[in-house]
């Protein structure tokens, strides 16, 4: 599904150059859970922002659904975008001034879905998140934990190839970062590609395979001993 040949981004004022990647290459193959961890700075959320083409690299290949991406335009990174990749932030980036069923309806507005099918899908999506008694509140009158749900509720409702999830658990307390994972390991049984941000090695466990960013760097990459039996 992914695949990058010495990605490089840098990112350059008028004072300093500063080198957020560095050479990375990296394969995530369909199916797979994957986490990536690695100290502040290291470059974790650069990586996950050009894999989910909110961003150009400025050096390097980018393979993508074995097209190679790494040279596109806005136009064609939005509409790969919005037809394969789900996006899980840790501040939840829900529109304050829309309802759940408004959050979670709206990826189906851009791709043009229709009106009764939208309704059917936002409907089916809300109560498999148990959060369907919601529907009509706003994002502000919800726990962080509720507002999480909604969140993958969105990511999801396009039936998205990928999951991209920068520290969905970061603004969380432990039961509800515990919920949050399941969900994601159920999206993953399921056949959703799931790549994860995180700082909390309990949480990188429920992963297939955790890489270690350093300095824009990959240092190591570790196999959860059921994967690498599976592979072999």
């Amino acid at each position: 599904m992914i695949k990058t040949n010495n990605l490089k981004k840098i990112y350059t004022t008028e004072e300093v150059e500063t080198t957020a990647l560095n050479n990375v290459n990296l394969e995530i193959n369909a199916g797979e859970f994957v986490a990536i961890m690695g100290p502040s700075g290291c470059g974790k959320s650069t990586l996950l922002n050009l894999l989910g083409l909110l961003d150009n690299p400025s050096g390097g290949e980018f393979y993508f659904l074995d097209e190679e991406v790494s040279k596109y335009s806005e136009r064609q990174r939005a509409n790969t975008r919005k037809t394969n990749i789900g996006f899980v932030f840790q501040s939840f980036n829900l529109i304050d001034e829309l309802t759940v069923y408004e959050n979670v309806e709206l990826p189906l507005l851009y791709l043009g879905v229709s009106s009764a099918d939208r309704k059917k899908r936002v409907e089916e999506v809300l109560e498999h998140m148990q959060i369907m008694h919601r529907k009509n509140h706003f994002p502000q009158q919800l726990s962080g934990g509720q507002q999480q749900r909604v969140a993958v509720a969105r990511a999801v409702i396009a039936k998205p190839k990928l999951i991209l999830a920068d520290e969905p658990t970061g603004n969380l307390d432990s039961a509800h970062g515990d919920e949050v994972m399941k969900m994601l390991t159920e999206l993953n049984d399921a056949g959703t590609t799931i790549v994860m941000v995180t700082h909390a090695p309990s949480y990188a466990e429920f992963a297939h395979r955790t890489i270690h960013l350093f300095d824009g760097h990959i240092v190591t990459e570790n196999f959860k001993e059921r994967q690498r039996a599976h592979s072999a």
